[in-house]
């Protein structure tokens, strides 16, 4: 990259954007994911501040991956209500990157479409290790954000799909994803909105779970054998998506044990004593730097339990700055010279 240039680079949320192509934000955290697994990345836990009488929180993560040398720290809210109440995105990110050998900042940029991306491309990597070979059937539980780069994240790693399902609470949701994905998905998978949830699971190879629900919304006797899941929306304690039986009977496996058992899919079964560290089989890091299997075998249900990680966020981060960079891209700053 050369020499570091003088100041720090500071990238708009919409500049971002357009600088984030799926297929190379998978390449970075599967990179990530298989550093992590391997030992050399420090990452604390998330810390949270808790906003009850906004009904909303606030996060802080950061991270070093010792071997890639790339450092960063990420803010990031979740208020629910946001969008009804406020007009504001129910999740919002700012993101410093660090220059490890000095501490300097080497970039503020906005955070929330690559948390997007990045968790889509958690789910992507998840289901290439663990979903059965050939997966054609795709239910999405929820039509949000992360419903959109979950799908764009399983049409890079499969091309596509006989059919995608896709449930949500709110047609106005519903509506501005079709408007969205329809041409993504174009000849690659047909779309089909339904507002029965049974209806969209049952059958399917792939689930994706994005809601923010606290009370579960999938049944176990809905889940085929061989059914691949990504939890996705259980991202804060108390938060789950599924019937606890299902995790009783599947092999998980989580993006981290200690923010997984805090936050994820598994920690309200956990703190009521139906699940223990015991039936996690892997971190997703174990199994893409080849130190544990996958999938088991071709009837076996499996979960990934993301509860999204800060050394993703870097990675990707990381590759946003170079990209800026080599276009010229945003504005140098003195922020600290």
């Amino acid at each position: 990259m050369g020499a570091r240039p003088r100041g720090t680079l500071v990238l708009t949320e919409g500049e971002v954007r357009g600088l984030l192509r799926m297929e190379e934000v998978m390449e970075a955290v599967e990179l990530a994911f298989r550093e992590k697994g391997l030992g050399r990345a420090q990452m604390p836990a998330k810390l949270y501040l808790f906003y009850e009488r906004h009904g909303g929180d606030l996060r802080a993560m950061p991270s070093y991956l010792e071997a890639l040398d790339i450092s960063g720290v990420k803010i990031v809210n979740v208020h629910p209500d946001n969008r009804a109440k406020r007009g504001l995105p129910t999740v919002m990110a700012t993101i410093i990157l660090i220059e490890p050998e000095s501490g300097f900042p080497l970039a503020v940029m906005g955070g929330t479409a690559i948390t997007d991306f990045r968790t889509g491309a958690a789910g992507g990597i998840a289901a290439k290790h663990l979903a059965k070979p050939a997966p054609r059937r795709v239910a999405l539980v929820g039509a949000g954000a992360q419903a959109r780069t979950q799908l764009m994240a399983l049409l890079a790693v499969y091309g596509g799909f006989d059919e995608v399902k896709v449930w949500s609470r709110r047609g106005a949701t519903m509506d501005a994803f079709l408007a969205e994905m329809g041409p993504i998905c174009e000849g690659r998978a047909k779309l089909a909105p339904t507002d029965d949830l049974r209806r969209a699971v049952e059958g399917a190879d792939i689930i994706a779970t994005t809601t923010p629900s606290r009370e579960p919304l999938i049944a176990d006797e809905w889940i085929s054998e061989g059914a691949h899941i990504n939890c996705i929306g259980a991202d804060a304690p108390g938060k789950q998506e599924l019937d606890p039986a299902i995790l009783r009977r599947a092999r998980i496996v989580v993006d981290d044990w200690e923010q997984a058992s805090h936050s994820g899919e598994i920690n309200v079964p956990i703190s009521k004593g139906l699940l223990g560290k015991g039936d996690v089989w892997a971190e997703l890091g174990e199994i893409v730097a080849g130190l544990k299997s996958g999938r088991g075998s071709d009837r076996e249900v499996t979960v990934f339990v993301s509860t999204g990680l800060a050394i993703q966020d870097a990675v990707t981060a990381n590759l946003v700055y170079r990209k800026a960079l080599e276009r010229g891209l945003g504005r140098l700053l003195p922020l600290v010279i």
